[in-house]
């Protein structure tokens, strides 16, 4: 594995896990458009995938009192119903078209989600086909784009779910969806065994996780989660930016 790949992974990874240890989110919204641009959409998207298990993981030792376990359930339940389409899509798409996804994907969610006006408050009956609906949504972006926490911060502004709960849950949520997508992809052959991360850029990518959730939690006092997510739709905004672009120059090149 390429150095300078191992290190952009390292950097990438170290700034993602910082804003979700601020945030709630952050991971996957850096790290996947970053390293779809460093090591190519389906490599790059699958190694976000596996970041997503880890960081989860970690960061949720340190929220583990806050979590919506009934919420999680849901999500996780109906999640793998928008994980298999994602994966076959994925391995349907040339390079170029997956780029373009990639980029086009997290440019709209990020607008949708993030300067749209405030949302109707989703309550009583509604909310369980909400909550499941978004459990699909997220474990299909997760899985074709290696980003849901879009569909989850909208999920948040509909049901006005505090932001130290919502925070708390998407940890375990990340977690599984980043399971669940790696499982998907090489069940049906969207990417194989061994696109799994080299032994080297695994442990750079724990070792990064670890310091992220370190430094975000000595972050906390002075960093707030709104300024936090600010910083993370602006990195994912470029990223994705930079990876639409080379997918339509690819395809039309």
């Amino acid at each position: 594995m390429d150095i300078g790949i191992v290190v952009i992974a390292f950097l990438a990874v170290l700034v993602g896990a910082t804003l979700q240890r601020l945030s709630g989110t952050g991971v996957g919204l850096v790290v996947a458009p970053c390293l779809a641009l460093a090591m190519g959409p389906h490599v790059g998207v699958f190694v976000a995938n596996s970041t997503t298990v880890v960081s989860g993981f970690l960061i949720m030792f340190a929220v583990l009192q806050d979590v919506d376990w009934r919420r999680w359930g849901v999500f996780v339940s109906v999640g793998v119903a928008g994980a298999l389409p994602g994966a076959l899509l994925v391995r349907e798409l040339s390079a170029g078209w997956l780029d373009v996804m990639i980029g086009g994907v997290v440019l709209l969610a990020l607008v949708l989600t993030f300067s749209v006006p405030r949302v109707p408050h989703v309550t009583g009956a509604r909310r369980p086909a909400l909550t499941a609906a978004t459990g699909a949504a997220g474990g299909f972006l997760n899985t074709a784009s290696g980003v849901a926490a879009p569909a989850m911060v909208m999920y948040s502004q509909f049901t006005r779910w505090p932001q130290r709960d919502f925070a708390a849950t998407m940890q375990p949520t990340f977690m599984m969806f980043g399971i669940m997508s790696v499982l998907m992809k090489l069940f049906t052959g969207a990417t194989s065994v061994d696109q799994l991360p080299h032994a080297g850029l695994f442990g750079a990518i724990v070792l990064a996780v670890i310091a992220g959730i370190r430094l975000g939690g000595l972050l906390a006092r002075r960093v707030s989660a709104d300024r936090a997510r600010r910083v993370a739709i602006a990195l994912a905004g470029a990223g994705a930016l930079s990876a639409l672009v080379r997918g339509v120059l690819t395809l039309v090149g």
